[in-house]
Order: structure tokens, then sequence, then C-alpha cells
């Protein structure tokens, strides 16, 4: 076990775990629990800093999130974030209002001065930097004994600090990428002002997970869920690592796949990492329980539900004398965040099919032993369990599959529609050298109607949405920018090779404030 050398404690903020990221891409080993912890669990953790993250509460309001107050006796530095700022704020006497204009989005934080021996966290860092707002209420006052230490052209307060009691907050968030000196920041706050060591890394993390994972899996089997993925193979790969034969991986065709899916992904596993998988089609049933479906979440339920089915029944074939006890499965942090509040308050933003745990009739124990990790993280994992490069940079594919890229219902016809079109945008990106230059790319088909002219005769086709983006970490995107040319040869051939598309359209949207997929 690691040394927890800094604690966060999180209200809810959908960038909550994008701290505790920040921080160990510097080699600090950073854990995240609920706003709630007691005294006595923070204690028993000996962190050297704690971390108040933002939340989507107003401090002000009668049901406020509110920690243990003890926390400021520990006698350890303290940083809070946005309403982890906001709660410094109120709690030592200063006063919380309502913004008279929300702020969300890029802002210049000026720097008001002090010096860095003075002002250690903001150590090295330029007078002017662009940060990320997300907040809809500001601190008007700052309690006794504190000082100012930077604005921005909205808000005055965005950093402000009691150097005697070692306690510093920021209105803006300083986790998210697009806050250019935020990693700074906080390696400032974690090193330089609590001392906290800097020798975790992806390498620790596998050794630790390896014999976390045959002590807990004991003699019995795993069953664990391949999609051919990145999480899922990273999974089966670091399970076979620590359990070897005891491994169960299946493979399940829902139908929803990419063209040329399972293929790809039975050639993957036996070429490139010598795992025995089992291949089931379930795909007449999926598509048979999807019909007529047309809510995205209804979707996402049924696929979810009956992917257990699935595993359940497969599970039996190999289960003599009960000797499958667990269920393994490729769950990342940011499917956990936008489904459900595990650490703290956060909102729901969608469900995932593979996130909220097992029903109770399942006779499996889940494990998910990436859960607190990002694609990037996953992605240097599998680099220290030794997979190719090539199935590590795979772009991330949604467990429900192509179902919440068509909008509305899901049947044989559309699905040919979407993976010829899919096919085709994924082909060009390769040939162009701009596959491994976005994040994520696909399209979705958008049941959306629209005459066009085609050689001399009218055509009234669908329409086809291409979507790309760039990030780091999948919490927040930007979309591609594209070559026009780029664009122009998609859409040309999409159309010429897709017989029932006549109109390509580009997808502009961020997020936030869009999700990257568009169900």
């Amino acid at each position: 076990m690691h040394r927890v050398e800094i604690l966060v404690l999180d209200f809810g903020s959908q960038y909550t775990q994008l701290i505790a990221r920040r921080l160990r891409e510097y080699g600090v080993y950073t854990e995240i629990v609920p706003y709630f912890e007691t005294l006595e669990a923070v204690r028993a953790k000996n962190p050297k800093g704690l971390i108040l993250s933002g939340g989507p509460a107003s401090v002000y309001a009668p049901d406020a999130y509110k920690p243990d107050s003890r926390i400021f006796d520990l006698g350890i530095p303290v940083l809070g974030i946005c309403y982890g700022m906001q709660y410094i704020a109120d709690f030592f006497g200063g006063r919380v209002v309502p913004a008279c204009a929300q702020e969300y989005g890029k802002a210049t934080l000026e720097l008001l001065g002090q010096d860095t021996e003075t002002n250690p966290i903001f150590r090295g860092l330029k007078p002017k930097s662009i940060v990320w707002m997300s907040h809809s209420d500001k601190v008007e006052v700052i309690p006794k004994g504190f000082v100012e230490l930077a604005k921005s052209g909205n808000t005055q307060n965005c950093a402000i600090a009691d150097f005697a009691r070692q306690i510093y907050a920021f209105q803006f968030h300083p986790e998210v990428v697009q806050s250019e000196c935020g990693g700074e920041m906080l390696q400032n706050f974690a090193v330089k002002i609590c001392g906290a060591s800097t020798t975790w890394d992806m390498r620790r993390f596998a050794q630790s997970e390896i014999a976390k994972l045959r002590e807990m899996t004991a003699d019995g089997k795993v069953l664990c869920g391949v999609s051919g993925g990145v999480d899922s193979s990273v999974v089966a790969t670091l399970l076979y690592r620590a359990i070897g034969e005891r491994l169960v991986p299946v493979f399940v065709d829902h139908g929803l796949l990419r063209f040329g899916e399972r293929e790809a992904v039975e050639k993957m596993f036996q070429e490139n990492l010598g795992i025995p998988l089992i291949s089931v089609d379930a795909s007449e049933l999926f598509l048979a329980k999807l019909a007529g479906v047309k809510d995205p979440e209804k979707k996402r339920k049924i696929i979810g539900e009956t992917f257990i089915e699935v595993f359940e029944k497969e599970a039996k074939k190999y289960h003599q004398n009960g000797a499958i006890k667990f269920l393994a499965q490729g769950t990342l942090y940011p499917d956990v965040i936008e489904s459900v509040s595990v650490k703290g308050p956060s909102k729901t933003i969608k469900s995932h099919h593979n996130v909220g745990g097992l029903p109770e009739w399942m006779n499996f124990e889940l494990i998910e032993p990436l859960r607190e990790l990002f694609k990037d993280e996953v992605r240097q994992l599998g680099r220290e369990l030794g997979m190719p490069e090539h199935m590590l940079m795979r772009h991330p594919f949604p467990g429900p599959g192509l179902a919440i890229r068509i909008m509305g219902d899901v049947n044989r016809t559309d699905l040919d529609l979407l993976q010829k079109a899919d096919a085709v945008f994924l082909d060009e990106l390769h040939k162009s050298g701009y596959y491994d230059k976005v994040w994520q790319a696909f399209c979705v088909l958008l049941n959306v109607k629209s005459v066009g002219v085609m050689g001399d005769n009218r055509t009234y086709d669908n329409t086809i949405c291409v979507r790309a983006v760039v990030a780091t970490d999948g919490m927040t995107a930007s979309f591609a920018h594209l070559p026009h040319e780029l664009l122009e040869s998609i859409s040309t051939r999409i159309i010429n090779e897709v017989a029932g598309i006549n109109r390509v359209v580009y997808d502009i949207t961020s997020k936030p404030p869009g999700t990257i997929e568009w169900e």
C-alpha cells in the first residue's frame, strides 16, 4: 500500500478526480474521499495535505455540504478549489454571495505581486495565465487573516491565502488542462508547501494491483468482459498476469460493433497477448430487446442488463463447483463520475452500461481494477504490462456500441449504414495520419432526412454527423480542427460509398457543454 500524500475531500465536482490525476502525474500519491469522511478516518490516512474540491452546491444554502470543521485543526496545509474556496471563506467569517454574472470557461488570472517566498503556491509562475472558471457564486469579502493573491477580469479574490495557517483557496479550477499553469500550482501546493513525496508511478500501481488481485481472488476463477477496447484489454492482461489460466475472458458480440470488429478483436488477443478468448454471438438477443426503443437511457440500461444476462449464462459453462466467483470489468472513473455519486455528491450526467454494481441475483463479486484511472493512465498501465502500442492507442469505444450513435431505435438497416460510414471515416483518418492526433472519432446516424441531388436525380436520404475530438482524459474535450480538405474527402467518400446517405455534417461542439457521445 502507498502512503496517502494528499487527500481530496469530494464535494461533488465533475472535475474532482482530475485533481488526483494531476498530482499523480507528478508522482504524488493522492486519494479521494467524500466530504463527510470522519475526522478519525482522515487522521488514519495521515495525509500531508488536504484539498477541498469544487461542487454543485452553494455554501449559503440551508443544505450546503460541510465537512468536519476540525480538519483545520490537523496542522496540515489545506487548499480549497471553487466550492472548497467558498466553504473556507464562509467558515472563517468571509462573505459568499451569488455572482452578478456566472463565469464559465477561460479567464485570465492576474497575480497581485506577492513575492514567491511569501507566496509559494504561485512560485515560478508568470504574472498572467489562462485558467478555467466554472462558478455562479463568489467570495465578496475575504476572512480576517487572509490576503488576496490574484484576480481575473470578472472576479476579484480569485485566489486567497492565510499564510500563517497554511490555508489557500482558488476560485478557478487548476486541475483541468485548460488552466495552463494549474498543474504547477497543484505541484507547488503538494510538494513545496505540504512536503509530499513524489515516488508514486504506474509501475508501482501495476505491481500493487497484481498482488491485490492474487490475494482477493484466492483460487477462484474470474469472468472478464472483453470488448476489444483499451480498457477491457488492459484489465484482461492485468488479470492474466495475476491469475493466469484462472481468467475466463469473454467477448460478447452484441451486434452493435464497428465493421469487422469481432474478427479484429479475436486476432488481436490471439496474436498479441496470447490470451485464450471466448467469443459469444448474442447479436439477435440484443437487437430483439432494443427493437422500438428510442430513449437513450433505456437503450443503455437494456444493454447493461443484457450484458449481465449473457455473462451469467456463459459463466455457468465454466462454473463447476462454484469455481467462478468474480466478474471483472474495464470501468474507468469518467464512466463512474458521470453515472453515480461514488465519492461525493456529484450530479449524474448519464448512465453507463458497466457502472453501478451487480444485481442481487447475480452471484459474483465485481472487480474493477481501473475504476479510479483515466484513459491516459490506463494506456500507461498497458505499457507497463508490455502491451503493443497499436492496441493501447485505439480510440475509446462505448460499451453500448453503435446503439448510442443511432438517434432513435436500433435496427439492422441503420446499423449497416452507420458501420459503413464509420469505416470510411476511420480509414480516412488513418490514411491522413490524423487517427493518432485525435482522442476519439466516430459517426452518428441522425435519422434526419434531407433533399439532395445525385447525378440528375433527386434524393431524400439520411444524414451522417462526423465527430472528432481532442482530449487528455475525456472529462473535457474540444472538437478537432480537421483540415477542410480532409473533411471534404471524408464527406465525398461516405456519400459515394454508402447508399442511403446524401449529407454529411461535422460536429463542432466541445465538452462542456456537450458530451463526447451524442447519447
